[in-house]
């Protein structure tokens, strides 16, 4: 067997024994097979993307589609440019010789031979899956490490004695415990390669229901649901196809959207939407923390959320009196039951967007009692002209502002015990403030649910410039339609075609209309990740139910990390906020943290919370957690960075500390989710007493995953 001239390995000279033609020669075969592949698929893929945007765009369905494959070509090009060979992550041996290899993407030859088994496909499971007690078919499984486009490290793992007398490049420690040793970076990086067991049977999981993901600090909790995200939008064609609008991954904080930026490209995916809490809401970013801890309880509760919908109904009345309307023929009544009828039009829209539908309702109401003696449309322009009328209706149906509507909650006591009667006056007053609209964080869900609730005040204005603009268009056709056919005798009426219904219909370019603004957040989703799940309250999942319809979550999150504690079951806490058809998978096992510095973040945690999920370390580092003096900070820094090329470090608890580009500065809230090579933990008994400021503590010794050293 031949070794191509360029060989994809370029190991150390400390790796040479697993240089010998015998362990790498048919994997470089095979590379170079991919690379040729790739070369050809890339050059296709860009030969059709240039068609396709060459091509004309079309309209209705046919436009569709064009973007649709416009978008799947990009992607593709993209992923392929992206990686090279690099996008090998290892092969497997089955028991019965055969050779497969897993890639970032499927990838297949000219001959019709699979080169690459995607790894989310279910022919890639075993390559996660197998372990020793069950291998899953295999003999064997090689796993590499790329650098620069070349291995610069593999690891062998054998399942049967036939393939351990085999030998290999077998090691002492596996490929992913190599990989926790490995030095972090601004930017979370996926780790297919080192996917373990456990983890894969999370990933893999169906998305009905709700998944809870329990698991201590260093689990890979994050890990499991981005790789989940990605996974689902290529297995499940609920999720991929259909018409439920793909991914939403909800995170703690801006610093954890920029950590995790990069992970599902580099899984192939741009499908999935990333966002906060605070992202939910337009008043999101300039949100304050509440500062009222009884207030913040109050808000904190889903039923207070229905207060809002009780709200909008308010401003949902019929008149109780009749409205009399002079018109050229006669003075018409509009009775209250006319009214009545008219505002229990069935809509699912809006307030605002609906408020069109119902003034419809009311006009065609009024023109069935009075058809026989006044024309339709001649009657239902001269209602829509009638001042009194018009004005009646927008005082029973106004139009909606949503941060208006919660303001006045919390400025006008009566109005908020309309709205919640169930509340007491003392909790009605701890909920007025004298600015009403100085938004703060338990503000959110509230807004949001106005918004939502009462929705565009511009939709009526836009729907009717829309059938403006369309029957301005129709018109014109119709025109030229004419015309054409007058200019060429036509006797068997081919032309008069054109001013029918149906092609009519098809040639109205919706795209090219006025639209409403559309919100990419708002949903619906298929299925929605929510990470650091502990620390939600009903309120806020109130956001997310609203937005995924079929109730298919993926949840993740630690009790014991929970600030404000968590003393329920995940069970009885998800339920509570409206979830049902629950399943729980907990990670038991720490993969990020040395036991070093879990032997002295347990007691930390457990002092607070005796029952709380304390994980196992993996690994050793064999650095202890230090302790020195707040002044020694600086110099601690330097030498880290003098000692150390690669890597990242994070002060926590510390804002005089000035952040550089290897060098956080992070409080125990932003840096969760995060890691480390270096945390510094300024102070932390300064973080306060009870469950916050137990768990403040907990979470800032576990970011690290070589060295801490607490500073005092």
């Amino acid at each position: 067997m031949n070794v191509p001239a360029l060989s994809a390995f370029r190991l150390p000279e400390q790796l040479s024994h697993k240089s010998t033609s015998a362990l790498i020669a048919s994997d470089d075969e095979h590379f170079a097979e991919i690379t040729a592949t790739l070369r050809d698929a890339v050059a296709d893929a860009s030969a059709r993307l240039d068609r396709m945007l060459r091509s004309p765009s079309g309209i209705g369905g046919a436009a569709v589609e064009r973007d649709l494959e416009i978008h799947r070509l990009n992607r593709r090009v993209a992923m392929l440019r992206r990686y090279g060979i690099d996008m090998c992550l290892g092969r497997m041996v089955t028991a019965a010789g055969e050779r497969i290899y897993i890639g970032r993407l499927g990838l297949t030859g000219s001959d019709g031979r699979q080169l690459l088994v995607d790894w989310r496909a279910p022919a890639a499971e075993p390559f996660f899956g197998a372990t020793h007690a069950d291998p899953m078919g295999l003999a064997s499984r090689r796993r590499f490490r790329w650098s620069g486009g070349r291995i610069t490290d593999y690891w062998d793992e054998a399942f049967t004695p036939d393939a351990l007398a085999a030998g290999g490049a077998l090691d002492d420690h596996s490929s992913f415990i190599a990989s926790l040793g490995a030095s972090r970076s601004p930017r979370m990086r996926d780790v297919l390669a080192t996917i373990q067991a456990d983890q894969d049977a999370i990933i893999r999981a169906g998305s009905a229901g709700s998944l809870v993901v329990d698991g201590g600090p260093g689990t890979g909790k994050t890990v499991v649901a981005l790789h989940r995200a990605a996974y689902l939008l290529y297995a499940d064609t609920r999720i991929s196809r259909g018409s439920g609008g793909g991914v939403l991954v909800v995170g703690p904080h801006e610093p954890y959207l920029a950590y995790v930026d990069d992970v599902l490209p580099s899984l192939g995916e741009d499908r999935v939407q990333t966002c906060t809490l605070r992202d939910l809401a337009p008043e999101g970013d300039a949100a304050q923390p509440e500062g009222d801890a009884r207030v913040a309880a109050l808000k904190a509760s889903g039923r207070l959320i229905d207060a809002v919908e009780t709200a909008v109904r308010l401003y949902e009345q019929p008149p109780s009196r009749g409205t009399l309307v002079e018109t050229p023929w006669a003075d018409l009544r509009v009775r209250t039951i006319d009214w009545e009828e008219a505002f229990d039009t069935d809509s699912d829209a809006a307030h605002n967007e609906a408020r069109d539908d119902i003034w419809n309702a009311l006009l065609e109401i009024l023109a069935d009692r009075f058809s026989e003696q006044i024309p339709r449309a001649q009657l239902h322009r001269v209602l829509a002209q009638d001042e009194t009328l018009v004005q009646t209706f927008n005082r029973a149906w106004p139009l909606l502002d949503s941060a208006g509507l919660v303001a006045a909650l919390w400025s006008d006591p009566g109005f908020l015990k309309r709205c919640a009667p169930w509340l007491t006056d003392d909790e009605v007053r701890t909920l007025q403030r004298e600015d009403a609209s100085a938004w703060t964080t338990s503000d959110l869900p509230f807004l949001d649910a106005a918004r939502l609730l009462a929705g565009d005040p511009h939709f009526g204005r836009i729907r009717r410039e829309r059938e403006r603009t369309k029957a301005a268009e129709r018109e014109y056709r119709a025109d030229v339609a004419e015309s054409l056919a007058d200019a060429s005798g036509d006797d068997l009426g081919l032309m008069s075609m054109l001013s029918g219904a149906d092609v009519q219909n098809s040639l109205d370019d919706d795209d090219a209309l006025p639209r409403a603004q559309r919100d990419a957040l708002a949903g619906p989703f298929a299925h929605i990740i929510v990470d650091e799940a502990q620390e939600l309250t009903d309120a806020q999942w109130r956001m997310l139910l609203r937005r995924c319809p079929s109730r298919s979550f993926t949840i993740v999150g630690d009790r014991a990390q929970a600030r404000h504690g968590f003393t329920e079951s995940w069970h009885e806490r998800l339920e509570r906020a409206g979830l049902t058809d629950l399943r729980l998978a907990s990670l038991s096992v720490n993969y990020r943290t040395p036991e070093e510095i879990m032997t002295e973040a347990e007691p930390v945690i457990r002092a607070a919370l005796p029952d709380a999920n304390v994980p196992t370390s993996v690994r050793s580092s064999g650095v202890a957690v230090r302790h020195a003096p707040l002044t020694e900070r600086d110099g601690i820094v330097a030498d880290w960075l003098a000692g150390h090329d690669e890597g990242t470090a994070c002060v926590i608890g510390d804002a005089s500390f000035t952040a550089t580009e290897r060098v956080r500065s992070l409080t125990p809230e932003t840096a969760k989710g995060l890691e480390f090579d270096l945390v510094l933990l300024v102070n932390p008994d300064d973080f306060g007493d009870g469950i916050e400021g137990a768990v403040d503590r907990y979470v800032s010794m576990t970011r690290s995953t070589r060295e801490l050293v607490v500073l005092t």
